[in-house]
């Protein structure tokens, strides 16, 4: 059975490679990339940032290490991903035959976990992954530790089961579930093998795991509460019976028989679980039957189940309190990452029913002969398969893959010009992400790119594919002509104001500065009323210059640094970075 159970995990690893190949950068995984290539690795700022309420130290310096060995490559954060879901499955594996032995049995609730879509989306995505399979490994490895630290003593469990945990709470903070889980583990293997006060029994056997976890715990909370802002809110009964509805009807329940067979995607949002009614039936039928079925026949498993629905709700209550609001759809409910870790609980909750023993004054079943156990199990995994396949195709549908392609290409040919910066596609990242949605940002990590400034003589912009199109200033103030004939505003050695045609407000705007120079050099240009000053090199004869200004004013300052440079400045616009009229067309 171990030699099968090694199989089943291989084929796993197959499936989910082409998943994790399948896919690309998204969302969220951009922000890594740009905080990765704007900070030092070992920084405070960097490794303790309040990630959208996520401490995760040890998810950045994992970012960081594959944004420096490969910018912008999707190969090394896939195989971070492959890895993960590797050790995972190993972790499963360990804690079942700790439960169940090597008996045929082993293999149904390790089928679950290796092809059950619950834990697909959370895989799939590498910023979530970052934060999911470290939590999955902790989940079995810390209760496979607890369980044998109580029936051998060896201290080394207790000291694997702390170290995982604080590495896994390094990855997500809901790792904080992994002590309870672990305790809960040893206690129901106690109560369903009927040993007297299974609590009392697991605490005395384990104190030498649950000492170290609990300081680990109370040291992980203190930095947390220091270094993160409470984002707890409290929804309408409505919105909470919704979310739970979809999360769990609509999400966790149909992946039990391999559903949800299909997806729904709106761009950029990731996709969501959208299983048809019938399969939302049968999957609660098989609830049902799984729970009459183990309270009839098996001895002591209500507590098991119980565990489950508690641990499930905790979860989905932790996606209520946190991320729902007055425009929060219900189908985040559905997207299945929040409650993805519970396919590991689930999977040692069904070995711990398998465990105990059958009730003697009931007449058992009939043994189902094993032709249509693996009838069974063949069907799921490939209900299963059928609903990775439909997810992939789905997952593909993301616009950032051919924006960061295109967007690659372009720097690479033209890094002999200066980039003014400029906000990525709202495709790939919306503007509440800023800073992080800038393309300096995003691209920032690259080699071979232009400089992204506040200056640039050939104005270029990103359209929504990532193809770099001439730009414009599109106005909302000019320049005027000037009133030196044939010269417009001349500028030798003292600041000159060049007026506008009206105030600009405190903001960011572009100045299009058309001049002519004496010689190549560098001027010092400004709004007249507040903000910075944007060094500008020039060149010598009829030019043009485009300035990024942080400020307000009613005029353009600009100031001479080079000696003996002379200009003449025309007329121009002052406003926002559009396409040109010719590359928009």
């Amino acid at each position: 059975m171990f030699v099968a159970a090694l199989a089943l995990i291989a084929v796993q690893i197959v499936v989910r490679s082409v998943v994790a190949f399948s896919g690309d950068f998204y969302w969220d995984d951009l922000i890594l990339i740009s905080r990765s290539g704007e900070l030092p690795a070992l920084s405070t700022e960097f490794l303790f940032y309040d990630h959208d309420g996520h401490l995760m130290p040890a998810a950045f310096l994992v970012a960081w290490l594959s944004t420096a060995a490969a910018p912008l490559s999707w190969t090394v954060p896939a195989v971070t991903l492959v890895v993960g879901q590797a050790l995972a499955s190993l972790a499963v594996l360990r804690i079942l035959r700790l439960l169940v032995g090597t008996r045929p049995v082993l293999l149904l609730p390790l089928v679950f976990y290796l092809f059950s879509p619950l834990t697909l989306p959370s895989f799939a995505w590498w910023a979530a992954g970052l934060n999911s399979l470290p939590m999955q490994i902790a989940l079995a490895w810390v209760a496979g530790d607890a369980i044998r630290l109580c029936r051998t003593g060896r201290a080394r469990f207790a000291v694997s089961g702390a170290v995982v945990t604080a590495l896994s709470l390094a990855f997500f903070e809901k790792s904080i579930l992994v002590p309870v889980v672990a305790f809960a583990v040893v206690a129901l293997a106690y109560r369903v093998d009927g040993i007297e006060r299974p609590i009392r029994t697991a605490l005395d056997r384990g104190k030498a795991l649950w000492i170290p976890l609990a300081v680990v715990v109370a040291l992980w909370a203190a930095t947390y509460l220091h270094f993160t802002h409470s984002r707890l809110v409290f929804p309408s009964a409505t919105q909470t019976a919704g979310l739970a509805h979809h999360g769990t009807s609509l999400g966790l329940v149909p992946t039990l028989l391999g559903g949800p067979w299909s997806w729904d995607r709106w761009p950029p949002s990731p996709p969501w679980a959208t299983p048809p009614t019938v399969l939302v039936v049968l999957g609660w039928a098989a609830v049902a039957a799984a729970l009459v079925w183990s309270l009839r026949y098996r001895q002591r498993t209500v507590g098991v189940w119980v565990s489950m629905a508690v641990y499930v709700a905790v979860s989905e209550a932790a996606m209520i309190l946190t991320r729902s609001g007055p425009d929060t759809a219900y189908e985040l409910a559905q997207t299945l990452r929040y409650v993805a870790d519970s396919a590991v609980v689930i999977a040692i909750g069904w070995a711990l029913i398998v465990r105990a023993p059958r009730r003697p004054a009931v007449r058992p079943l009939p043994r189902p002969r094993p032709v249509f156990i693996v009838g069974l199990v063949a069907l799921f995994v490939a209900s299963s398969l059928w609903s990775t396949a439909t997810f992939v195709q789905r997952w593909r549908d993301n616009p950032t893959v051919d924006y960061l392609a295109n967007g690659r290409a372009a720097l690479a040919a033209n890094q002999e010009t200066p980039m003014l910066d400029q906000p990525a596609s709202i495709y790939v990242l919306l503007p509440v992400a800023f800073p992080h949605n800038m393309a300096s940002r995003i691209f920032g990590p690259l080699h071979d790119r232009p400089e992204f400034g506040r200056s640039t003589n050939y104005l270029q912009v990103f359209d929504d594919s990532g193809h770099l199109i001439p730009g414009a200033v599109v106005r909302i103030r000019s320049i005027g002509q000037g009133p030196v004939p044939e010269c417009g505003y001349r500028i030798e050695n003292d600041p000159v104001d060049l007026p506008l045609d009206g105030p600009l407000i405190d903001w960011e705007w572009t100045a299009q500065l058309n001049y002519f120079a004496s010689t190549d050099g560098t001027i010092e240009v400004s709004l007249n009323r507040s903000g910075d000053t944007v060094t500008v090199p020039v060149q010598a004869g009829l030019n043009q210059a485009f300035v990024r200004l942080l400020g307000a004013g009613d005029g353009i300052r600009v100031r001479p640094v080079t000696p003996g440079l002379e200009l003449c400045i025309g007329a121009g616009p002052v406003g926002a970075v559009g396409p040109a009229p010719e590359a928009g067309s």
